[in-house]
């Protein structure tokens, strides 16, 4: 083992591990400092001259040593070590093995970014995962060592103070208020959490037994209902499913105005970004509400995937996060049926699948040697394409088995450390089928297969290759590929199940007669792609309605996948685009605009663009107007998103003149305080379409009512639109701004990529960002997870002398944080340059052709 003096590497050794933390922290919340106490209680394997802990930014104090016999001893050295964040306690003597504790004074500051103990605005929060409880405490700061937490904490009269137990005592101590905290179960130490400020609860509500509240600041305390709502209905839900009650006592939701992720799943204590807790229902769009209710139960579903039974290091982060989003979608789907949010994770499975198209992407597990590389791993892998793996495995497997395996799981490893291994052990003893084979085939090496179809007659043959996006580049893996094929044939619509384990196999389909059609990947549950022959696909395209809503996505993601990697021609994607005029599903819509707003920022430019435009009016601008833009009385929720999804085409992908005729005027009547003039689920288009052509008095307006909005999605809505502005001096107040306080830490990030998609500004702040480059990555505070979206938002760059400019900045002042995210950026960035470099000209010569 690497000694902790010369190694970031370096892990603690398990031969002293931690019982139990008694600490008391006294904030100083003017001063932005704190001072701590605590007693560790340690168990030694064996007798050893030091004992090493994390501490990042701490002053050590006094420290003692107590034996199980009595005796107590001073460490005659205390060498904090930098390079691997921790501190290393020296005896004179060996410190006897067995039952022992250290009590530990110290000092410290309050972090500057979002990470460790921090200021957001009012409230002073902890976010420490990964790695950051050893800014707050000296500690075992790695997830295989946990242990009880018993917190007090002394602060200033008059705020709320919330930790992962409940406040069992609230006393006088002198000017401050000494609040002692219940116990926790063992946790790890990056589960731990403290919230300190001026914060209102919704009154406390029990389910079976477990108290829960939602929070926020006094101004925002009338968004909290719709949180509370979702904790409420998934809590229940989850205890069923997992076959274990809750295991922290009380549940604490908290909305924190400044904040690096969506949320964070503490024991008990769930802190969140405003954004992703708290909303009004009256008011926000669906996709709000969708989005609130999924990161609520992604957190809770964490209680026991992660909390409960917790990887024993950060290389198996990727099972905590992916095992919650895939159960956040299946809990919130089992709520509220009528949202179809498996078509949201498609969404994000796409996304996943984009990144995983690429030569730099990671093995859904890969190696983490150290907690900032842990950083790295919150990513659409981990997150996505993990939770679609495991939902893949569910599909084979069968609800029951794969439900009776994960009860296993939990049972065998309470309170405990576990492996991927150990769940896929537990999958394959409740079902008798080879998980280990399918699931670590799928987790341990990167990318996906693209399979191929040819159908003759009621012969299928399959074969299958790796999908890379960049054109010709081969490679001979193969992945166990549990595939389902939907065909229609005399007998009407069948499903036939198919491992595909080979790099080709031929299989007869069942039934009886002409193959109308033929899908390779029913309900879209499978993570690969579909390329088949031009019999097979014409069949499919002719027949595009019978098709489910999942699968009329598939078939046009894997189109123009292929168009990407060169397998295909965009204008064959855009003849298959144009038989989906008359669609009427807004998830299958939402998908196409998205991918016609590529084309149209990115692949097309003068009389080009202006041809594309009307060929996008012209294929959707009939749909909207039959629908028009008022919502009828009860008008369903698809009806309000197929709105949204063509005002989306046709006001945003066409630049239709009429239709910002229709959205300015409700927009300025919005902006003066009429809430009714527009149709919750057209307020982001609406707003960003009239920023974008509008002039300084629009500019203004949204500037002034940005701040002090207590809504956080429309809040952020003002704040995206002020990048929109296309006028150039406006664009140019825009880049001043985000070197402002206007735009919190949290925000950077997406401001930034604001900015780069303004068509007319995106040059100017380009250059601007190339001679800032430090003051830009100093406006995230470094935290990973904005530093890596910051790097990521140079993607929207389009020429290839700006692929060199980006190549040069990130070789000569590189972001360590983000290699990854670096390395990522470049290859798409690369790869989009010479798609549109190849792209433009064939496209060109489609429009032309067209009516």
């Amino acid at each position: 083992m690497a000694h902790a003096t010369d190694d970031k590497n370096f892990r603690l050794p398990l031969s002293i591990r931690p019982r139990r933390y008694a600490a008391t922290v006294t904030l100083d919340m003017e001063a932005k400092s704190f001072t701590g106490q605590q007693t560790i209680e340690l168990e030694l394997e064996n007798p050893s001259n030091e004992i090493i802990l994390h501490a990042n930014a701490l002053q050590l104090g006094e420290v003692t040593f107590r034996g199980g016999n009595g005796k107590s001893l001073k460490p005659t050295a205390i060498q904090p070590v930098q390079v691997s964040e921790t501190v290393v306690l020296r005896f004179g003597e060996p410190l006897p093995a067995g039952a022992a504790s250290l009590d530990v004074a110290w000092t410290g500051r309050f972090t500057e970014g979002l990470r460790g103990l921090y200021a957001a605005g009012k409230v002073a929060a902890t976010q420490f995962e990964a790695a950051d409880a050893r800014r707050l405490f000296p500690c075992f700061d790695e997830p295989a060592f946990k242990a009880r937490w018993a917190l007090t904490v002394r602060v200033p009269p008059g705020l709320t103070t919330l930790a992962n137990g409940a406040l069992l005592k609230d006393e006088e101590d002198g000017k401050l208020r000494k609040l002692t905290f219940a116990e926790t179960e063992v946790l790890s130490s990056y589960l731990v959490a403290l919230v300190c400020g001026p914060l209102v609860g919704t009154p406390e509500e029990k389910v079976e037994g477990i108290p829960v509240r939602t929070w926020a600041l006094p101004e925002k305390a009338h968004l909290t209902r719709f949180g509370q709502d979702a904790a409420l209905a998934a809590l229940p839900r989850l205890q069923e499913y997992f076959g274990l009650p809750y295991a922290f006592g009380k549940v604490d939701q908290v909305g924190i105005p400044d904040f690096e992720a969506g949320a964070m799943e503490n024991a008990g204590l769930i802190t969140y970004r405003e954004i992703a807790l708290l909303l009004d229902p009256a008011t926000a769009p669906l996709s709000v509400q969708k989005r609130v209710a999924e990161v609520v139960t992604h957190e809770l579903a964490h209680q026991w995937f992660g909390n409960w039974v917790t990887m024993v290091w950060w290389d198996d982060l990727w099972l905590n996060e992916a095992f919650a989003t895939w159960m956040a979608y299946k809990i919130v789907d089992a709520w509220k049926p009528d949202w179809r949010v498996w078509l949201d994770f498609d969404t994000g499975k796409a996304a996943a699948m984009h990144l995983d198209g690429l030569r730099s992407t990671h093995p859904v597990r890969g190696e983490v040697r150290n907690a900032n590389e842990a950083g790295e791993s919150f990513d659409l892998i981990t997150y996505e394409k993990g939770g679609a793996v495991l939902r893949m495995i569910e599909g084979f497997l069968g609800e029951v088995p794969f439900r009776e395996g994960m009860r296993q799981y939990m049972r065998t490893h309470a309170r405990g450390n576990a492996v991927a291994d150990d769940l896929w052990r537990a999958l394959a003893n409740a079902s008798s089928q080879p998980v280990l084979e399918l699931a670590n085939a799928w987790i341990g090496q990167g990318g996906y297969p693209l399979v191929s179809v040819a159908l003759d007659g009621r012969t299928v043959t399959l074969s299958q290759q790796r999908y890379y996006s960049e054109p010709g580049v081969k490679s001979g893996e193969c992945w166990p590929v549990p595939m389902v094929l939907r065909f229609s044939d005399a007998g009407g619509v069948r499903e036939q199940r198919v491992l595909l384990r080979d790099a080709q196999t031929k299989v007869t389909l069942e039934g009886s007669g002409e193959v109308k059609w033929l899908c390779a990947n029913a309900g879209s549950t499978g993570f690969y792609r579909v390329q088949y022959d031009a019999a097979a696909l014409e069949r499919l395209s002719a027949n595009v309605t019978t098709l489910a809503p999942a699968e009329r996505i598939s078939l046009l993601a894997d189109q123009w996948a292929l168009a990407r990697s060169g397998q295909a021609t965009v204008a064959a994607f855009l003849e298959l685009a144009g038989r989906f005029g008359n669609e009427e599903d807004d998830a299958v819509l939402d998908d196409l605009v998205g991918r016609l707003a590529y084309v149209e920022s990115r692949l097309v430019e003068g009389e080009d663009q202006k041809r594309f435009q009307q060929w996008v009016e012209k294929l959707l601008g009939a749909g909207l107007k039959k629908l028009g833009w008022n919502a009828a009385p009860g008008e369903a929720d698809r009806v309000k998103l197929r709105r949204a999804a063509l005002v989306s085409a046709v006001g945003g992908v066409a630049r239709s003149a009429e239709a910002l005729g229709e959205a300015r005027p409700r927009v300025m009547r919005m902006l003066d305080g009429d809430k009714g003039v527009l149709e919750p689920n057209l307020l982001d288009v609406a707003v960003a379409m009239v920023a974008r052509s509008g002039d300084r008095a629009v500019y203004e307006k949204l500037l002034e009512k940005m701040p002090g909005e207590p809504d956080p999605a429309t809040q952020r809505r003002y704040l995206m639109a002020l990048t929109s502005f296309e006028d150039p001096a406006l664009a140019d107040e825009a880049r001043k701004l985000f070197f402002t306080d206007k735009v919190k830490m949290q925000d950077v990030a997406s401001f930034v990529t604001g900015l780069m998609g303004n068509r007319t500004g995106r040059d100017a702040w380009w250059g601007e960002m190339q001679k800032r480059w430090q003051d830009v990555l100093g406006r995230t505070g470094r935290a990973p997870m904005l530093l890596r979206r910051v790097v990521e938002s140079m993607g929207a760059l389009r020429e290839r002398k700006q692929l060199d400019e980006v190549r040069k900045l990130l070789t000569a002042s590189p972001v360590e944080e983000a290699k990854q995210a670096t390395e990522q950026t470049l290859e798409k960035l690369a790869q989009d340059v010479a798609f549109r470099e190849r792209a433009m000209p064939e496209v060109s010569t489609w429009l032309k052709r067209q009516p």
